[in-house]
């Protein structure tokens, strides 16, 4: 965030329950009370159903397929053995990373009882003392949320054209009609975001209901096939898979990892439902359906090694595929919003943290601060959808470009949790490193072996997070060298109230809010409004917008006012990472005086940047940056103020 939008990271106030002017926090702040309206009860579990297991509640179209196709095929058909072995490895893979480490672990690690990737850093980095190992922590949070925008692209991808492949069981003749359905169903899926997940979202529940129960009792059928499939619950079959292949089974854990797609939005939508009804749902509804579908698709593939080509559709009766299929389609459908809202909360959070420029947010719920719509975001990922949906043109060839992002979050997210875990929760280190130390081996082999097919796609989302990374990493250095040349030509509000006590200065009247990320210092609008206009207003308001590395602020602890002179206050308004600021409606709630948001005039400066003589960023990474600047949302727009009302002044700034 820019110096002129009156934004700042950190608080520099005196209060020490907040980080102080060194960035070094002090105390943890109590929970912050309000922000989303979580359902109870059966509602949350039902909510909670529909939004957070979309992603892996599909999983089952592609996962189980993908890595039979490792070791068998349709003609040369894997051994029965290697089937249960296979099917082990999924099971496993659902309870040790999924049940284990996310519901049993990581979901502790709750930040205001928010969580995710960007909360999980914060907390990190709150109860981390060395400014080092911040910036480290820091690094690693902003790889995996890039990650996680790889996922975010992929998944709307290969989950629609997953469940479009399935015409072909029933109708064969549809083939080349697969990739021009999937991208219709995509773009209208991405032109649907505008309107909000407001009245649809109460569909999802119901909807994805159905779908669990159907997927186990056509499991469940299925595994009568082959009763000896149950051998697969046995970890036993899981290593003798791994020990008979040695590198082949190395190659299946690549697809096996497929299966645990969508993990992280468990931890990610913790904020919105509570812990307890997605720790209820998983264990009691999406373990069991999703266990006895997996152990049905290999009986079936068992008895009649053909269906391989398709051992989820072919679980279904042949009168069942059509509706099959429409519920399939429904449920990737669910699943892609489930992976774009996520998207849209994460995008949002890098902005208030400042990692990213200001762009346009739309609150598509007036009472519900979560469900917003972002443009210009949206559309870079349906293009990214659609340009993946073209390029790979089906779902298996896909999903070597999927195991990469999943794996490569959850890594950067078992880093993070050690370092919580053993300062927030005072584990001792020994323990820490034998729970922790055993999943992030075991997310190094599942990542190290999707590693291996980035010639084959992995490439994709590799990609993505470096560019992500890249965008990020030159927008905070950036504004960074902006606040430093701008510091060394700031005058201080000491000295400047000072001397407009003595000076005859006009007062007209009036109420003028400046913007300043910098309380202590002296904004550029104001200087500049005095040296053209040679007046000030009667009231004058010098507002600073701080977020803070918390979710959300309490009501008590928004706002603070002070009086520098007479007709002049200070005012410092916090705002937690998962919050938007609405100025005119926060100033209105203040109590040390009258604020008419109709008349208040608002001054600001925009950054005219150009090269220094000495310049300190590359020339290639300066084109970069200022794209960025240039393209940015305009203060006015995202502090929610009316345009009419902002008078900005140009700043020219050399870095």
């Amino acid at each position: 965030m820019s110096e002129q939008d009156g934004i700042s990271l950190k608080d520099s106030s005196a209060d020490a329950r907040y980080p102080d002017s060194t960035g070094q926090p002090t105390a943890v702040p109590p929970p912050a009370e309000g922000g989303h309206a979580r359902p109870k009860g059966f509602g949350a579990m039902l909510a909670a159903l529909g939004v957070v297991y979309g992603d892996i509640g599909t999983s089952p179209l592609y996962a189980l397929q993908s890595s039979i196709r490792t070791v068998g095929t349709e003609t040369h058909p894997a051994q029965t053995w290697e089937v249960i072995g296979l099917t082990s490895l999924t099971f496993w893979a659902l309870m040790l990373i999924v049940t284990i480490k996310y519901v049993m672990l990581v979901m502790r690690a709750d930040h205001n009882k928010e969580g995710g990737i960007i909360a999980l850093m914060a907390l990190a980095q709150r109860v981390c003392k060395s400014t080092y190992f911040r910036w480290v922590f820091g690094l690693i949070g902003i790889a995996g949320a890039c990650l996680f925008f790889g996922d975010g692209i992929i998944t709307p991808a290969i989950s629609v054209l997953s469940a479009v492949e399935g015409v072909e069981v029933s109708v064969p003749e549809a083939s080349p009609f697969i990739i021009p359905a999937a991208i219709m169903v995509l773009l209208g899926l991405f032109a649907a975001q505008a309107l909000g997940t407001g009245k649809i979202g109460r569909a999802f529940g119901p909807i994805m209901l159905v779908w669990f129960i159907t997927i186990a009792l056509l499991g469940a059928r299925a595994i009568t096939l082959h009763p000896g499939i149950i051998l697969a619950l046995s970890p036993l079959e899981a290593i003798r898979f791994i020990v008979t292949h040695g590198k082949l089974s190395f190659i299946a854990l690549g697809s096996v990892v497929l299966s645990v797609t969508g993990a992280e939005a468990l931890y990610a939508d913790m904020g919105h439902f509570g812990r307890s009804p997605i720790r209820y749902v998983w264990i009691f509804l999406v373990l069991p359906a999703l266990t006895l579908n997996y152990f049905g698709q290999a009986a079936m593939i068992i008895h009649n090694p053909t269906t391989l080509a398709n051992p989820f559709y072919y679980l279904a009766p042949h009168w069942m595929q059509i509706p099959m299929l429409l519920l399939a389609t429904c449920a990737t459908i669910i699943a892609s919003q489930a992976g774009i809202s996520g998207s849209f909360s994460l995008c949002r959070q890098l902005i208030q943290l400042g990692y990213l420029p200001r762009t346009r947010i739309i609150h598509t719920n007036p009472h519900e601060e979560a469900q917003i719509y972002l443009p210009s975001f949206n559309w870079m990922l349906a293009f990214g959808a659609v340009v993946l949906v073209l390029a790979f043109r089906s779902s298996s060839a896909l999903a070597s470009a999927y195991g990469i992002a999943v794996t490569g979050t959850f890594l950067c997210t078992c880093v993070l949790a050690m370092v919580v875990f053993h300062r927030v929760f005072q584990w001792k280190s020994y323990a820490v490193g034998v729970v922790f130390g055993f999943f992030f081996l075991l997310d190094g082999v599942f990542f190290s072996a999707n590693v291996m097919k980035i010639p084959e796609g992995g490439w994709v989302p590799l990609s993505i997070a470096a560019g992500s990374t890249l965008i990020m990493t030159t927008w905070q250095r950036g504004r960074q060298l902006i606040r430093n040349t701008k510091k060394r030509d700031a005058v201080p509000m000491g000295s400047f109230i000072t001397r407009l006590t003595q000076s005859r200065t006009i007062r007209v009247p009036g109420l003028a809010v400046f913007l300043t990320s910098d309380p202590e210092m002296v904004p550029d609008a104001l200087l500049y409004n005095l040296r053209h206009n040679k007046v000030l207003h009667q009231t004058v308001l010098f507002v600073t917008v701080q977020t803070l590395d918390q979710p959300e602020v309490e009501a008590a602890e928004r706002m603070t006012v002070k009086e520098l002179s007479p007709g002049i206050r200070r005012v410092i308004l916090r705002y937690g990472f998962m919050e938007m600021p609405n100025l005119p409606v926060t100033l209105a709630q203040m109590t040390e005086m009258d604020f008419d948001p109709i008349q208040a005039s608002y001054f600001t400066s925009h950054d005219l940047v150009f090269r220094s003589k000495v310049p300190k960023m590359s020339l290639w990474r300066m084109w970069i940056f200022l794209y960025l600047l240039n393209n940015a949302t305009s203060i006015s727009e995202f502090f929610r103020i009316p345009p009419e009302r902002v008078m900005e002044f140009g700043v020219r700034v050399a870095i």
